[in-house]
């Protein structure tokens, strides 16, 4: 009988021992998950700060990128608008001058106002306007600068002529028009200085080949033109 009260108490006290325990866990496991919910949801946050940070940073950088890019690029354009102004200047200074010579009788180996032959024309117009010094004669300027196809000639260019093979005259290209036409100032045996054009009948079959002196900055093109000598005698028609 003892023994069997004994038991009881036994099974008993285990009973509740085992309800006990499951009871707190049951208790004790919300609690963990909330834990873990809030551990995560300040993950996501400092996630998203990241996030945006690094946006940002991305963002600062493309705009400083564009701005660097979009000085350079007014940097070429105001370069560029600089170099076409003087040469604009330089072409409107050369031919400024030729124009004061308008009249100026022709005289073989003449350098003067009283008197001046072709290749002394450009060279005095060339060296007053662009600070540049030419040969002297004909045939050595037209070895200068670059050879330019008649249909792309501009302002300023020097164009050549001759009778046979040596090139023996030379003038300076004032205009040309819309359609073509090219007209230019030069020294004619005829008349002195003058303007002429390459669709004339006699201009025209000695017409050569066009050279340009001048580059699209305003400069020589052939460095050396300001250091050569000029010669004492010309050779014209």
């Amino acid at each position: 009988m003892k023994k069997r009260v004994l038991f009881y108490l036994v099974a008993l006290t285990f009973t509740v021992s085992m309800q006990s325990c499951a009871t707190n866990y049951v208790v004790s496991k919300p609690a963990t998950y909330t834990k873990e919910y809030k551990t995560d949801a300040k993950l996501a946050s400092i996630d998203t700060k990241a996030e945006q940070d690094k946006q940002q940073l991305i963002n600062s950088f493309l705009a400083e990128k564009a701005a660097s890019l979009a000085n350079a690029k007014n940097s070429i354009k105001n370069s560029e608008i600089a170099k076409a102004i003087r040469h604009n200047k330089t072409i409107d200074n050369i031919l400024t001058e030729a124009e004061t010579y308008l009249g100026t009788p022709y005289r073989y180996g003449g350098m003067t106002r009283n008197g001046i032959d072709c290749s002394a024309f450009v060279l005095s117009v060339f060296g007053a306007a662009a600070g540049l010094s030419l040969p002297r004669v004909a045939a050595s300027q037209s070895q200068e600068g670059e050879k330019i196809e008649k249909e792309n000639l501009q302002k300023g260019d020097l164009i050549f002529f001759s009778h046979g093979r040596r090139i023996s005259h030379v003038g300076i290209v004032e205009s040309v028009t819309e359609d073509g036409e090219v007209k230019f100032i030069h020294a004619a045996t005829s008349r002195g200085v003058m303007i002429s054009s390459l669709n004339d009948s006699y201009w025209g079959p000695k017409y050569r080949f066009g050279k340009r002196i001048i580059n699209e900055n305003g400069e020589a093109i052939n460095g050396n033109l300001a250091a050569t000598t000029p010669a004492s005698n010309g050779t014209s028609f």
